[in-house]
């Protein structure tokens, strides 16, 4: 990850700097997370996790948000989290963005939008057979955890996780977020693919180029594992 601001040399003998990129970066494999969250998963207190989260928000890496609740909200006031900023997405690895993006501009002038569905299609796809193997090779009740592990391996810092009559595949980074905030037929495709993979209906609640800090799929449970019929949904969500 690169350092964002000036670091006082004090810091950098402290190591004040490494330890605060750790909290950043766990934060990104790990989606919007609480100080308690994030003093477990590291190893240090919560006032320690307190203070390298101020740092963070004054240089716009993180952000506190209302934590996001699916479902039944439970009594009480929810607890904050705190998410990456697009500044501190762009820390990490999306240097290739614009011209990522200026190439899809060029298809669309030249070709058509129907032309970046298809490469957009053509891209996952290729991608796909990759995660096919992970999730043949899983028994049925691991399918939805051998894809998030197969998209780690892409750069999503995926996982799976129970919810209420189904699952939650959660990515906790997205490699092509800011190019997907202009073409979300980046992010259409990708959820028809994993329809087909998981030979099910999947519904796409959340995406990081919506500006969530987590792509979030539900896969309903105890569904006939065939991938005749299967479909994407994004309703109630614009994809991107």
């Amino acid at each position: 990850m690169k350092n964002v601001g000036e670091v006082p040399q004090e810091e950098l003998a402290t190591g004040e700097r490494s330890t605060r990129n750790r909290v950043a970066r766990s934060v990104l494999d790990h989606g919007p997370s609480t100080v308690a969250d994030l003093a477990k998963r590291l190893g240090l207190t919560q006032a320690a996790v307190r203070r390298h989260l101020d740092t963070l928000v004054h240089e716009n890496v993180v952000e506190p948000r209302e934590q996001r609740v699916y479902g039944t909200r439970t009594r009480g006031r929810p607890a904050k989290v705190f998410a990456l900023t697009d500044c501190g997405r762009d820390a990490f690895d999306q240097s290739y963005d614009k011209l990522a993006a200026d190439a899809m501009r060029w298809i669309t002038e030249r070709y058509g939008e129907g032309a970046v569905v298809e490469f957009a299609r053509e891209r996952i796809e290729g991608q796909a057979e990759a995660y096919r193997a992970a999730i043949d090779a899983a028994p049925p009740e691991r399918r939805t955890e051998a894809l998030a592990k197969a998209l780690t391996r892409d750069g999503y810092a995926a996982t799976a996780r129970s919810a209420p009559v189904g699952e939650q595949l959660c990515q906790h980074h997205c490699p092509v977020a800011h190019v997907a905030e202009q073409y979300p037929q980046l992010c259409e495709a990708e959820t028809e693919i994993f329809s087909v993979l998981l030979g099910t209906h999947v519904q796409r609640l959340a995406t990081i180029a919506h500006g969530d800090g987590v792509c979030t799929t539900f896969i309903p449970r105890n569904t006939p594992q065939t991938t005749h019929n299967a479909s994407a949904s994004t309703a109630g969500r614009n994809p991107a």
